[in-house]
Parts: structure tokens; sequence; C-alpha cells
């Protein structure tokens, strides 16, 4: 059954729409900012998740220490919005991206990762172009296997590169632990620690990272911030770490029934251009909050396949429902505009405007 908010959703921007309610946005950003005050360690947020200095500002009147990006593109806009402290978490080569970076770094405060001395080396001209330091992280892996020097010594090394570096100053560490990971990360830190501290030098930041992570916000003693992201809107595989409910999930995909070809099976016009393919490793690609026993078992591109077989009522050609998505990073992605909503009143809409900055 589609209720009257979905219908007038439907009527002014048509579905799929992915739809915002900013009362439960600004209920998560409250939730998180104070977990991390009570822990005694700054929040600087992920915008990967929302990409919109909109929704970042917002974080930051709550009293969010800077923001994390994770592409160049991304801290751009961000800056010409005026956001400031920018911490980006990833490694950038290359002349070209390294010749935006001092561009974007003679304008505002930023921060970047490295985890090789080739990156390093390649982030000297940045300086020279904004005519002032640039602060570098050296990223470390503790078991996540993504990014990130393996050893604590290597951290050491590489952080001492940094220091001896013209233009470069050495800032702290970048980590990312797996949830099981904590105990391990903490002896990679103590030992880093003391080579830093034997090497004369001392981390000014040390930054942990994942909004799965918020059930062990604090727990790396010497931390001094942490990196959440996709907590300003939850979704399925947050639920599923168990840091978020089905009241914290701001954001939905409203999705129009458009076929009922079989007594136990139906079609959605949200596929995977919609919803994305990312499973998240959970079962199916979305939570039909209408019809929670509904199974979204398959995608094509414009095509969301409903399995009915286990639903008591079942959904009607026409009918306007909303899916809490796997993976909200991914399909925030894939649209220019969010809708956004109070309750049951359409308040707006907002603009997705780092999304496409692929680098």
């Amino acid at each position: 059954m589609t209720t009257p908010l979905a219908a007038e959703i439907a009527r002014v921007f048509g579905t799929p729409s992915v739809v915002v309610d900013l009362d439960v946005v600004e209920a998560n950003i409250a939730r998180v900012q104070a977990l991390c005050d009570n822990a005694g360690v700054a929040n600087r947020p992920h915008i990967k998740t929302h990409k919109s200095p909109e929704l970042a500002k917002l974080q930051v009147a709550a009293g969010a220490r800077g923001i994390t990006c994770q592409k160049l593109g991304e801290a751009e806009v961000m800056a010409d919005a005026g956001l400031d402290d920018i911490l980006i978490s990833y490694n950038l080569l290359g002349e070209r991206n390294v010749g935006r970076l001092g561009a974007l770094l003679a304008r505002a405060q930023v921060t970047v990762a490295a985890d090789s001395p080739v990156t390093v080396d390649g982030l000297v001209p940045a300086a020279a172009i904004a005519g002032r330091p640039l602060e570098v992280v050296v990223e470390c892996d503790t078991g996540l296997k993504r990014a990130g020097v393996e050893t604590p010594a290597e951290a050491v090394a590489l952080a001492t590169r940094i220091a001896g570096t013209p233009g470069l100053r050495f800032a702290g560490l970048l980590l990312y632990p797996p949830p099981t990971a904590w105990p391990a990360t903490q002896a990679f830190f103590d030992e880093a620690s003391a080579g830093l501290a034997a090497a004369g030098l001392s981390p000014r930041i040390v930054s942990t990272g994942g909004s799965p992570n918020l059930a062990h916000l604090g727990a790396l003693h010497g931390a001094t911030e942490h990196r959440p992201g996709t907590y300003i809107f939850n979704d399925r595989m947050q639920m599923a770490a168990g840091v978020a409910g089905l009241r914290d999930c701001a954001a939905t995909v409203y999705a129009t029934v458009v076929s009922r070809a079989g007594a136990d099976r139906g079609i959605l016009d949200a596929g995977s251009k919609t919803l994305t393919s990312d499973p998240g490793g959970l079962d199916g690609h979305g939570l039909l909050l209408e019809h929670p026993e509904a199974r979204i078992g398959a995608l094509s591109e414009e095509h969301g396949f409903l399995g009915l077989a286990a639903c008591s009522v079942k959904p009607a050609v026409g009918d306007v429902v909303r899916v809490v998505p796997n993976h909200v990073c991914v399909v925030v992605n894939m649209v220019d505009r969010l809708v956004a909503v109070r309750g049951e009143t359409i308040v707006g809409e907002i603009e997705v405007a780092a999304r496409g900055r692929i680098v």
C-alpha cells in the first residue's frame, strides 16, 4: 500500500528516488558526536557517504573536527563550499593530481595519507605550489589488507622520510582496524610509537576509522580522532554490524512495483543503477519496509527482482515502496540529488555535489 508521502514523492520526483529524513540525519549526527566526545576522541566524519557540503556543514556545526575525503575531487568540492581542515585518506600520485593538491593546499588546510616512499617523494611539488608545508600521515595496515604499511618499523621509516623531506611535515598515523583486530592494532601502535619517539617524532594525529568500528570507539589507547562515514544515513550493513537499528536508517530508496507477472514474484523499478549490486555480505539487495518478508533476490540494470513467496500480504502493481539499501554510500553516488523530508513532509532537495569525482 502506498503512503501519502510515497505518492507525493512519486508524483513530484518520480521513482526510483533516494529519500533522506533530516530528523533522523540530525539525530545520527548528534548521537555519534556525543559518542566521540564521551570517548575523548575528535570526530572527523568521512563525507564519501553523502558527498554533500550541506550535510558536511551540519556535521561540523555539531562539533566535528574537520572532515575526511577519499578523493581529491571531493576535497575540492568541500573547500569550494568553505569547509576546511580536510584529511584525504588516500595515496595521491601523478603530476596532475599533485598539482591540484598544491592549488587546494594554497586555500585550505589539507592533510594527506601515504604508505610508500614513492608517494611521499611525489608530494613535494604540492607544497612548493602552495607555498606552505603539506602535512602527511602514514597509513598503516593492521589486518584489513587494503592499503598501508604492514609493520611498525615501516611506519617509523616512512615517518622519518616525511619529516626529513623539505616541504613536508609528519602529522601522524592513519589506521582502519578490522573489528576483530583492535588488540593487534594496539600492539602495532605501541611499537610504532616507541620507534617514533626514538626518532624524535611525535604523532599529532592518530586516526581510526569506520562506522562499524563505532562499537570500539576509543579502544585504541592513544587515538586522537575517528573517521566514521555511513553513520549519517546508516544501512543494512550497519544494522548487521550492530551499530545501528532500523530507526537510525535515514536514507531509503522509494521504488514502484512495475510488474507482478507471477503470483510469487514482482519487479521494482530500482535495479543495479539505483540499489547497486553490492550485497555487503547480506541476503538480498535491500530491505523492503512495507513487506519485510520479501526478498530482492537479483538485480538487472533497471529491475529489482522480488521474491514474494514468504509474504502474507503482497504488493500490487503501482505500489510505491521503501527500500533500505545494503550499502548506502554507493547508492548515494548513483544520484544527482537526494529528496529531503522531515517525517511525512517534503522539505527540499540536497545536491550530491561531489558525486562523479572519480579522481
